[in-house]
């Protein structure tokens, strides 16, 4: 039975079930999809991407982008040629509502949770899994995510084989944005709770076992949301932002995460070594998704940094910072705002603290409204130059969270670059590596990477979506090639690049 009366709720009139939003139902299989311009030969692999897809029309409530089916979108790439396919992530849940053909739970708001008369005593009253957020391959399994809860395995062919607990060792789950150390193949990964311990953090060595399993972060007392961590070559960065998790207001109808500013913001430096935990903490801002970070001083930026421009650090000269780029929020974005409160402000921000002090400088890089932002991968931890992010361009006829344009930025050179795409509205731009070029560019570098952004697309005029290959050598002059793909792909959120020989 349902835990309260469900409040009036009408789909139709939210913004992210609409337009270059508004989910799918059909699973498509194509192969040799029409290509304008050339893929490049030598990208050969799977491009994966993740996003909340409601199967059947919701009720309740619908908050984006926590609330929402997984579905899974795949471009296969081989000898300059293209195949796709996309699969919802068949949770119990959803093969529940799949039978009686409507939905049963409704959003994570409106605590519509069915009973056992409805789904058996297996999955009465409880949530409903929800890996829509991003995926992954570590150790040879795909994983759909969710927000903090256990993923779902999928294989090849991306049809769903079960919720992933890593043998049991990770029964409540990891984050929806795990770090894997490119040197030592470890994934490092957190999870927040309702209870405590409210938030932990764990090791997933090269080979899938858990080799740290959840340990808590001392200094946490309250539940509350984090989105994204950050990892460098001695801690695993966590940002801990005033977004409690407030239950008993979510019970009464309210929002279930409430905006406290006054607490300030706080982020903890946990040495990957286990060593007690160095916090900072400084005015109120909220964090979606971190860039990159890295520890000033080491071999890595000593030997990088010739050149480099901002903050790097003057690597090997005994400093030992850590430094953190992320997308900055003003304000939580999904929490109900003061009244009369405008749009939060968002910039592109770089962030130095000194564990040695506990104290916290940020500087803002770029003042364009942005999200979604990358690196090759293969720098994560590392000191980085170029980042990658989905932007808009100005226009007023996008709907929140939709963006017209790619921007890169260039940490060395303090420089920006912009590809308008028009009609077309962009995802997240994900890094493919030319295997033909060696290593990833290092900061300081004398040239651009080389390599290829690669982002679905949907054209608002039409609803026709595109598989788009932009280099990174030239970014603003567009994509090399464009895959016409044989279903309109829903603005989602993140997503791989796994080449064939991973």
């Amino acid at each position: 039975m349902n835990t309260r009366t469900p409040p009036r709720f009408d789909p139709a009139r939210v913004p992210h079930l609409l337009g270059s939003f508004a989910p799918v139902t059909e699973e498509v299989d194509a192969v040799d999809l029409e290509v304008t311009g050339e893929i490049p030969a030598g990208l050969d692999g799977l491009y994966l991407r993740n996003g909340p897809n409601p199967r059947f029309t919701p009720i309740g409530s619908y908050l984006y982008p926590i609330d929402g089916d997984g579905m899974l979108h795949g471009i296969w790439l081989s000898e300059g040629r293209a195949r796709y396919r996309n699969r919802f992530v068949r949770t119990p849940a959803l093969l529940a509502e799949e039978r009686v053909g409507r939905a049963l739970w409704g959003g994570v708001e409106s605590f519509i949770l069915p009973g056992a008369d409805q789904v058996g005593p297996e999955l009465a009253d409880d949530f409903k899994d929800l890996p829509d957020i991003n995926v992954v391959r570590h150790a040879g399994r795909l994983l759909a995510l969710a927000e903090s809860a256990c993923p779902y395995r999928v294989d090849d062919a991306l049809d769903t084989l079960g919720r992933e607990t890593f043998g049991g060792a990770l029964p409540a789950g990891i984050t929806a944005h795990p770090k894997i150390d490119p040197e030592t193949g470890e994934m490092f990964v957190f999870c927040y709770a309702l209870e405590a311990p409210f938030l932990t953090w764990s090791v997933i060595d090269r080979h899938g076992t858990v080799t740290r399993g959840p340990t808590p972060v001392e200094g946490v007392d309250e539940p509350l949301m984090i989105h994204d961590m950050a990892l460098t070559g001695r801690y695993v960065v966590l940002t801990l932002a005033p977004a409690f998790i407030d239950l008993e207001s979510a019970m009464s109808g309210g929002s279930f995460l409430a905006w406290r500013p006054e607490r300030g913001t706080r982020v903890a430096l946990i040495p990957r070594d286990g060593g007690p935990v160095v916090w900072a903490t400084d005015d109120a801002f909220w964090l979606w998704h971190t860039v990159n970070a890295y520890d000033t001083g080491d071999a890595h930026d000593a030997a990088n940094a010739h050149g480099a421009g901002g903050d790097g650090g003057g690597g090997g000269d005994g400093d030992s910072a850590v430094v953190l780029d992320y997308v900055q929020w003003s304000r939580l974005t999904i929490a109900p705002a003061e009244e009369g409160a405008g749009p939060p402000n968002c910039a592109l921000v770089r962030a130095r603290v000194d564990p040695a002090t506990g104290t916290m400088t940020r500087t803002e890089l770029d003042d364009s409204r942005v999200e979604f932002p990358r690196v090759d991968d293969r720098l994560i931890g590392r000191r980085h130059r170029h980042v990658a992010l989905a932007t808009e361009t100005g226009r007023t006829d996008l709907l929140p969270g939709e963006y017209d344009a790619i921007r890169w930025y260039d940490a060395d050179r303090d420089t920006a670059l912009v590809w308008s795409a028009g009609d077309l509205s962009v995802g997240e731009p994900v890094y493919a590596p030319d295997p033909g070029a060696g290593g990833p560019e290092r900061a300081g570098g004398g040239s651009a990477e080389h390599g290829y952004w690669l982002t679905f697309a949907t054209d608002r005029t039409d609803g026709s979506s595109w598989f788009l290959v932009i280099p990174a050598e030239d970014p603003s002059a567009g994509p090399v090639a464009r895959v016409r793909v044989p279903v309109r792909v829903p603005l989602g959120l993140h997503g791989s690049w796994i080449p064939t020989a991973d």
